[in-house]
């Protein structure tokens, strides 16, 4: 598996699970879910209402920055302004549909650790912190997750601290997608991604690894998704969440 091939299955897994109409948003360092939101709504997803961190409303951006999320070019051809302080309000009302988040650690359930490897005391790592996810996690109808590793350092059974827990839905990584269960909320495999296997994932993840109800397999790339993600992300942006 190389990072571009993880890179593009990840980002058009993200697309489709966009629905049409849906109000989403993305934090920093996103990328793949900045250009997986341009693709949907060229896809199947229409109606769907991007919302990010400078504050653009369905925007289309020339291009995507390899390093932040907060650029201004994320606002060129926006059709209005809603600024960041807005979506935690909108969230918190129940009215933010999808939000893209990530964290150092991922646990069985969904939770996420932003905040230190170790203790908080004396941490062997000091991650950079929460953000607005521990605001956003419990408030959005709809979490999904990403990881651009997948390991049992990343993927574990215990996160050393929870900086926040709530709605996660999915988890995307390099090798397929888990999804809450709605037996006991615990995430169980939903898809792997063509090139890997249900045995690589369970000796890669820290969790216990079962099959969802709605287990299937992950649909092949399609032409016409390849080419609208080289044309939406022509510098090939995706790809730098791999370094």
């Amino acid at each position: 598996m190389s990072n571009i091939q993880a890179a593009d299955y990840i980002t058009v897994a993200m697309a489709r699970l966009i629905q049409d109409g849906e109000l989403v948003f993305h934090g920093v360092a996103s990328p793949m879910p900045a250009i997986a939101i341009q693709l949907a709504k060229k896809l199947h997803a229409k109606k769907a209402v991007y919302l990010n961190i400078p504050g653009g409303v369905d925007a289309e951006p020339s291009s995507f920055s390899f390093y932040s999320s907060a650029d201004p070019v994320l606002r060129e051809g926006g059709v209005s302004d809603f600024p960041l302080s807005d979506i935690f309000d909108l969230s918190a009302r129940g009215a933010l549909d999808v939000a893209f988040l990530s964290g150092a650690q991922i646990d069985g359930y969904g939770r996420l650790n932003l905040s230190a490897i170790g203790s908080y005391d004396k941490p062997k790592v000091r991650l950079p912190g929460g953000a607005g996810s521990a605001a956003l996690l419990p408030t959005v109808k709809r979490g999904i997750l990403w990881k651009t590793n997948h390991d049992k350092r990343s993927l574990v059974e215990k996160l050393d601290i929870i900086t926040a827990a709530g709605n996660t839905e999915y988890v995307i990584t390099p090798l397929g997608i888990f999804k809450r269960s709605v037996k006991d909320g615990r995430l169980r495999l939903f898809a792997v991604f063509p090139y890997s296997s249900v045995e690589e994932i369970e000796e890669n993840t820290g969790f216990k690894v079962e099959k969802h109800e709605e287990f299937t397999e992950f649909p092949p790339l399609t032409e016409e998704e390849l080419q609208l993600i080289q044309s939406i992300d022509q510098d090939g942006s995706r790809y730098s969440e791999f370094k």
